[in-house]
C-alpha cells in the first residue's frame, strides 16, 4: 500500500474517532446536569487550542512527520479516556456539576491541544510524498478522508449510544486512536528524512500565503455557519416538527457529505486540475449554492442548494491547501500547513457564533454572508494567484 493510501487511513481513523461524539454530547451534556452554553463551550475550547497550536505542531513537524502524528494521536486518546473517566464519575453522581464541567472541559482542551497536530502534519506528509503536478490530487484525498469520516462517524456513534448507553462511543473513540497510533507507528514510513533542513519561521502574513490564509477562514466561517443553522432553517422554512426536522436535515446532510467525498475522492484526483480552476469553479458554485438556500421553499429546493455548497466546498478547499502548498519552498511544508489549519480552526470558531447571530436578526442571513464571502473571494481570485506567485 502507497505511503498516501496509509496517510489515508490515518487521517480517516483519526476524525471518524472525532465525528463518533457529534450526535451524543448533547445528549450527555444534559444527563450530567450541563447547560446547552457549557456543552458549546467543549466545543469552542477545542477549536480555539487548535488554532492556538496548530502553527507550532506544523513548525514541530520539520523535525520528522511520523513523531508528531504518533504525539498527536496518543494524546487525543489520553483525552478522550479522561472525558469519558470524568463523565462517569458524574454520572455517578461522585463529582459535584460545577467541577465536572471545569474537569470535562480541561479533558476537551488536550483534546484540541494534541488533536492539532495530524491535520498539518497529515498536509506536510502528502507535500513529501507527492510532485508539484500531483500535490492537488494528493490533499483532495485527505480531504475525501476527513468528510467520509464525518458522514460515517455520527450514524456509529448514534448505534453505539443506543446499544450500550451514552458514554460507549467516548470509550470506543480512546481505543480507535490507540488503534491509530499501532497502526501508524508499525505501518506508516517516515516521509522526511533526518538531517533534511527546516525553514524558518513563517509568518501568516507573509504575502505568498496571506491572501489564501483569508480564503481558507471564509470559506470553513461560511461552512460551519451554514452547518450550524441549517436545521433551524428547515424546521422554519417547511414548518416541520422536531423529529421531521431530523429526518429530513439528516437526509439533506448525508447528501450533501457524499457529494463533496465524491468530488474530493474521486473527480478532483481524476482530472488533477490544478488550484486555479478548482477555486474558479467551487467559489460560484458555493455562491450559487448559498444562493438557492435563500430563496429555497421546497425540501428538495433546499437539499440542492446544500448538494451545490458541498460541489463548492469540495472544490475550492483541496485548491486552497493546494495552493498554500505550492506557494512555499520544500522545508516550509510543515510550516504551511500549521498556519492553514488554525484559519480553518479560526473559521470553526467563529462560525457557530456568527451564524447563530445572523440567524436571529434574520434566517437567511449566515446564506448571505456565505455567498458575500465568496463573491468577494472571486472578485479576488486573480490579485491572490498573483500575490501567491501561482
Amino acid at each position: 500500500m502507497s505511503p498516501l493510501a496509509l496517510l489515508f487511513l490515518t487521517l480517516f481513523n483519526s476524525v471518524l474517532g472525532l465525528s463518533i461524539l457529534f450526535p451524543i454530547l448533547g445528549p450527555l451534556g444534559r444527563a450530567l446536569g450541563l447547560t446547552e452554553v457549557q456543552v458549546g463551550l467543549f466545543s469552542t475550547g477545542y477549536a480555539l487550542m487548535q488554532f492556538l497550536l496548530s502553527p507550532y505542531w506544523g513548525r514541530r513537524s520539520e523535525r520528522g512527520r511520523k513523531p508528531v502524528l504518533l504525539v498527536g494521536i496518543l494524546g487525543f486518546a489520553a483525552s478522550f479516556l479522561l472525558f469519558g473517566v470524568f463523565a462517569l464519575l458524574g454520572e455517578r453522581g461522585l463529582v459535584p456539576p460545577g467541577l465536572l464541567f471545569f474537569l470535562l472541559l480541561l479533558a476537551r482542551l488536550l483534546g484540541g491541544a494534541f488533536s492539532s497536530a495530524t491535520l498539518p502534519t497529515a498536509q506536510a506528509y502528502v507535500a513529501d510524498v507527492t510532485g508539484r503536478e500531483n500535490r492537488t490530487a494528493g490533499m483532495a484525498l485527505l480531504g475525501a478522508a476527513f468528510g467520509l469520516a464525518v458522514i460515517l462517524g455520527p450514524a456509529l456513534g448514534a448505534g453505539l449510544a443506543a446499544l450500550f448507553g451514552l458514554l460507549a462511543p467516548v470509550f470506543f473513540s480512546a481505543g480507535i486512536a490507540l488503534l491509530n497510533a499501532l497502526f501508524v507507528y508499525l505501518v506508516l514510513p517516515e516521509s522526511r528524512p533526518r538531517g533534511q533542513e527546516a525553514g524558518a519561521r513563517l509568518s501568516p502574513f507573509d504575502p505568498r500565503v496571506f491572501p489564501l490564509l483569508l480564503l481558507g477562514l471564509a470559506l470553513n466561517l461560511s461552512s460551519v455557519a451554514l452547518e450550524q443553522t441549517i436545521a433551524f432553517y428547515f424546521q422554519d422554512r417547511l414548518l416541520l416538527g422536531g423529529v421531521e426536522t431530523a429526518q429530513k436535515v439528516g437526509l439533506a446532510l448525508v447528501f450533501y457529505g457524499v457529494v463533496a467525498v465524491f468530488v474530493q475522492g474521486v473527480l478532483v484526483r481524476k482530472t488533477g486540475w490544478p488550484p486555479r480552476v478548482l477555486l474558479s469553479l467551487g467559489l460560484p458554485l458555493g455562491i450559487l449554492g448559498f444562493v438557492l438556500l435563500v430563496y429555497a421553499k421546497t425540501f428538495w429546493a433546499l437539499a440542492l442548494g446544500l448538494a451545490l455548497q458541498g460541489v463548492g466546498q469540495g472544490l475550492a478547499l483541496p485548491g486552497v491547501t493546494a495552493a498554500l502548498s505550492l506557494a512555499v519552498g520544500e522545508g516550509e511544508q510543515g510550516l504551511v500547513a500549521g498556519l492553514n489549519s488554525s484559519a480553518q480552526a479560526l473559521g470553526r470558531m467563529l462560525g457557530p457564533i456568527v451564524g447563530t447571530g445572523l440567524y436571529r436578526l434574520a434566517p437567511e442571513g449566515p446564506y448571505v454572508l456565505g455567498a458575500s464571502l465568496l463573491l468577494l473571494a472571486l472578485l479576488f481570485l486573480p490579485a491572490l494567484f498573483r500575490r501567491a506567485r501561482l
